[in-house]
């Protein structure tokens, strides 16, 4: 098992640029045709990889513009049980795609890093998408920890710099994915989606759910994230809460502003008005003052991006940091 430092450069003030809503982007926009959005199957031909490599080729100008580092992260949110199982793959298979993709990764952003630009080779995206009603909601943390430990324990073994955990919608999994990644010695960190009323789905609040997974793990994430969610549904919730969203590090907001439920009913990709979300974007950013990743989730792409970090990185960043 690899020796990883205890803090990540994020926790230390860095800042990040990070990339937008792969899978849309790359099924809507690029015409990329992937199953259930499973964008890891990619890795396993030469065509699908030099389609990730262009795809991230489109942010590099953007974050040396910004005069941020960015943030790389792996394609394999839905490298898992139930949805390997249904590409046809067992768990093995989804662990040589999640190796082709750090193994792309690992030299796009050795690049980077050759072009004098701050990068973070990848973070691994673990957890699966999640919706009211679906048999993720009852999970248990003792079933989290069964349904994500091959995935997590791959990583672990990797060059991965820590594990993150996208679109959670509840707390005993979130708890689990945790607890897994101490137990590995990996840093994790957590993201939660929140619906329309800026609650979790089932009503419970992102204060109540930050505060139990931080009692459960002993405050062992290094941060909170929220994705999958436009900031007009969570800007009020973050505008009036307490020291608690000092433990939200970074955002991945969606273009549209449909609910989870609208979304998946569409035939077609939403992308919202790209001003305007880089404009509430610079809204939220003095109420979470210990952001340090920008990205964006489903329907962004490079230009949400673009906008987001003219309006929230106008050249001179050091305010920015601690």
């Amino acid at each position: 098992m690899l020796q990883r430092a205890h803090e990540l450069p994020q926790q230390k003030g860095q800042m990040f640029v990070t990339d937008g809503g792969v899978e849309t982007h790359l099924i809507f926009n690029l015409d990329q045709q992937v199953p259930d959005m499973s964008v890891y199957l990619l890795n396993g031909t030469d065509a699908g990889r030099e389609v990730m490599r262009d795809y991230y080729r489109a942010y590099i100008p953007i974050c040396r513009k910004a005069g941020q580092g960015f943030l790389f992260d792996t394609n394999t949110w839905r490298a898992n049980p139930d949805w390997a199982f249904k590409a046809g793959l067992d768990m093995q298979g989804a662990a040589r795609g999640q190796h082709r993709r750090r193994l792309v990764l690992q030299g796009h952003a050795a690049r980077v890093r050759g072009r004098g630009r701050r990068s973070r080779s990848p973070p691994a995206s673990s957890a699966r998408a999640a919706t009211p009603g679906s048999t993720i909601a009852g999970m248990t943390v003792e079933e989290s920890i069964s349904y994500h430990g091959h995935q997590i324990e791959a990583f672990a073994d990797s060059e991965a710099d820590y594990v993150s955990a996208y679109t959670l919608t509840n707390v005993p999994e979130a708890v689990g994915i945790a607890r897994l990644a101490k137990r590995t010695g990996l840093p994790v960190v957590l993201s939660f989606t929140l619906e329309t009323d800026g609650n979790l789905p089932g009503g419970k609040s992102l204060e109540v759910a930050i505060n139990e997974v931080d009692a459960a793990t002993g405050d062992y994430p290094a941060y909170y994230m929220i994705n999958c969610v436009h900031p007009i549904h969570f800007a009020e919730t973050v505008r009036h809460a307490g020291r608690w969203v000092n433990r939200i590090g970074g955002l991945r907001v969606n273009a549209s502003k449909m609910s989870h439920a609208e979304l998946d009913n569409s035939p077609t990709l939403d992308i919202g008005d790209i001003t305007d979300l880089a404009q509430r974007y610079a809204r939220l950013m003095p109420l979470l003052p210990n952001i340090r990743v920008i990205g964006g989730c489903c329907g962004t792409d490079h230009r949400h991006i673009g906008a987001i970090c003219d309006t929230c990185l106008p050249g001179s960043h050091h305010h920015l940091h601690p």
